[in-house]
């Protein structure tokens, strides 16, 4: 015979539904918790700061910092001493935009090399020059590559991720910035707009006309 006690003890089987029932909710719970703290930390880690978008902003119309950082490839490169349109290109061989931004540069290089009024240096992130150097060897290019020098030349620009590029006058002024990638063609139209700015008209430099030609049937 059964006894009382027996009959009100659960079984051993209905012991452990009756902990999964309760454990299952904890569960679910915590995979969802463990879902969005995920997504946060995707999500600080590509956002650009907002101080750092500032400090971008505020280049535009600025004496353009200093590039500094050991040449990876091509020849060393000073700034200051530019005498031609110069693009400032961050970037890293493992970033997808820039791989495909890379094309568009080396375009922009090629096109302007035979005439030299502008050039591209590229400040690399976090790479071997190993890597570097085989980026370049199987994409093209040849310009000058800077390592990023501990990190301290993209700080000095305000640069928060890659790839993003400036374009900087021949004195040395920031005239423009990119980020996300550029083209040739966006980067070719900044140069016009900066070097077909329109100077002063006749009118204001000719004196004592009046009108076409110079002189009026009057005189004399």
């Amino acid at each position: 015979m059964t006894s009382l006690e027996d009959e009100r003890s659960p079984s051993g089987d209905d012991t452990a539904v009756s902990r999964s029932r309760r454990t299952r909710p904890t569960l679910i719970a915590a995979v969802v918790v463990g879902i969005v703290i995920a997504l946060l930390v995707i999500l600080l880690a590509t956002r650009e700061p907002a101080g750092e978008r500032i400090a971008s902003a505020d280049l535009i119309g600025q004496q353009a910092p200093g590039v500094n950082g050991d040449v990876v490839l091509g020849t060393p490169f000073d700034i200051g001493a530019a005498d031609r349109w110069t693009v400032i290109n961050f970037f890293a061989t493992w970033c997808v935009p820039c791989v495909q931004e890379h094309p568009e540069l080396r375009a922009f290089s090629e096109a302007h090399a035979e005439v030299g009024d502008a050039r591209v240096v590229s400040v690399v992130y976090d790479q071997q020059p190993a890597a570097v150097k085989k980026f370049f060897e199987e994409n093209g290019g040849d310009w000058t590559v800077l390592d990023a020098d501990e990190g301290r030349t993209a700080l000095n620009w305000g640069v928060a991720k890659v790839p993003e590029s400036y374009v900087v006058a021949p004195s040395g002024i920031i005239v423009e910035r990119f980020v996300g990638g550029v083209t040739q063609q966006g980067l070719d139209a900044v140069i016009a707009a900066y070097s077909q700015a329109p100077g002063p008209s006749e009118s204001e430099t000719e004196t004592g006309t009046g009108g076409s030609g110079g002189s009026s049937e009057g005189d004399g």
